[in-house]
């Protein structure tokens, strides 16, 4: 019969050897955050300093001890951003160790800063402050990529492309045109964007564990102190929300969902089949084998990126998705995932702003393949529509038998001979061959938001005027 004592030995092979202590190294390491959350330092500093502000204004603790607090803290942030601070797993996260700092400089005043707050509201306003920050990053960021896409739209305004459906060739548009639509794209994302930044505009500090506190705090005090529109008004749901950092994964989400877009069109683009844009060395890679590949590394990367930002929002969707209110340890999971999808679309908006600018654009290439594919078709149905008063669906139907009479004969809808034409439809004159260019195409499409140079124009002229 086995002895119920077990040796240290024994204890330690069956929690594993990276556990030298058993079960509480095994607490430590899945409890410790300070490995991730030290990302957070200034936003918890900033937010002592305002929480010992407003403390000692309402009398709660005396003006020498916030002064030595203030002090400290100030301190703390030096010796952080010079790299001579030693955090320490054993005090779990970044405001402990904060504290424990805090402590060692000042002594017992370190005591009060903690009075009528709770980690939970603090975490809950550290993170808020990073993720506010992060979004007005994004802002810039963004702005810079629409100004890159309106620069090369500018230049490009009557360069003639293919325009495709289902990668076919649909219509000819202009590239400026195309740039444009990127132009639309991001600038959703940046409205998205303005549009968090007024969600999360609130302070949580002062809402403590999850009830408020029963300490005269201004709370409005320190929400003005922060830059916060005004304080949250739920004590239980201000430490348990984590919508606004959802709604930044959310909005990551689809941002790199349109610069993978994008970065696919830009792979596809630089392929020796399309030849539509080159990217320099700054932007491409060899390989190691062969010595004639220029490879669109930067675009795929980009374009890989989006998967990583999906997985954050997944994961912390899942996270939040059964927790009771208030507030549970689960959402120290939170951060990791906002902080990489953070980083990701960081570098692949700039990746791909400098892509953007430095790509060249072979107008000749893009020009003859926008002639291709009987491109102009639906121009000479508009046209028998027009000229001739075909209902549109008999008009349909002539343009087909134009298009399969090309195809038989090998050659263009322009190169037709207008017998041919008029042995298909009577009513077709020589007037015809006037849009069966893809520049008469291009200049015809002048509805509002169409691709005609000078619609273009106007809305190059708007976005920069919002820009």
């Amino acid at each position: 019969m086995a002895d119920d004592t077990t040796d240290t030995k024994s204890s330690n092979q069956m929690w594993g050897g990276r556990f030298a202590s058993g079960p509480d190294a095994i607490m430590e390491e899945i409890n410790a955050s300070i490995g991730f959350d030290k990302k957070l330092f200034a936003q918890d500093i900033r937010g002592s300093i305002a929480h010992a502000t407003m403390l000692a204004h309402q009398g709660i603790i005396t003006t020498d001890d916030k002064d030595k607090i203030v002090h400290g803290l100030n301190t703390i942030l030096s010796e952080i951003e010079s790299g001579n601070f030693e955090f320490s797993r054993q005090l779990e996260d970044i405001h402990m160790n904060v504290e424990a700092r805090l402590a060692t400089l000042i002594g017992p005043a370190a005591g009060r800063l903690h009075t009528a707050r709770s980690r939970n509201d603090q975490v809950a306003l550290d993170f808020r402050l990073w993720v506010k920050e992060e979004l007005q990053k994004t802002e810039r960021m963004l702005t810079g990529l629409i100004a890159a896409f309106l620069d090369r739209a500018e230049e490009h305004a009557e360069s003639v492309m293919p325009g495709f459906t289902h990668l076919q060739t649909a219509q000819p548009v202009t590239f400026g045109h195309h740039c444009m639509a990127y132009v639309e794209m991001f600038g959703r994302d940046r409205s998205r964007v303005r549009h968090a930044i007024e969600h999360l505009d609130e302070s949580p500090i002062g809402a403590a564990a999850l009830a408020g506190t029963g300490y005269p705090i201004d709370r409005h005090m320190t929400a003005k102190a922060l830059g916060f529109r005004e304080p949250t008004r739920n004590s239980i749901d201000t430490v348990s929300d984590r919508d606004f950092a959802i709604e930044f994964l959310s909005i990551a989400a689809i941002a790199g969902m349109h610069l993978s877009r994008l970065a696919e069109e830009i792979v596809i683009w630089s392929t020796p089949q399309f030849g539509f844009v080159r990217l320099s060395d700054a932007f491409s890679t060899g390989s190691s084998i062969m010595p004639q590949k220029k490879n669109p590394d930067a675009a795929e990367l980009v374009r890989a990126k989006t998967g990583r930002i999906n997985g954050s929002l997944v994961a912390l969707l899942t996270i939040m998705k059964g927790l009771p209110l208030a507030y549970s340890k689960d959402m120290q999971e939170d951060k990791e995932q906002v902080f990489d999808a953070a980083e990701s679309l960081e570098l692949a908006i700039a990746a791909m702003t400098g892509m953007v600018r430095d790509m060249t654009v072979n107008t000749a290439r893009m020009k003859a393949a926008a002639g291709s594919g009987y491109s102009t078709a639906t121009d000479l149905a508009d046209w028998l529509v027009r000229e001739a008063g075909l209902p549109f669906r008999d008009a349909h139907h002539v343009t087909g038998r134009a298009v399969a009479l090309a195809e038989s004969n090998g050659c263009d809808l322009a190169e037709l001979p207008l017998s041919d034409l008029q042995a298909i439809h009577a009513a077709i004159t020589d007037k015809v061959y006037d849009v069966l260019t893809v520049e008469a195409s291009v200049a015809s499409r002048k509805s509002f938001g169409g691709t005609a140079p000078s619609e273009v124009r106007k809305q190059i002229a708007f976005w920069r005027a919002r820009n």
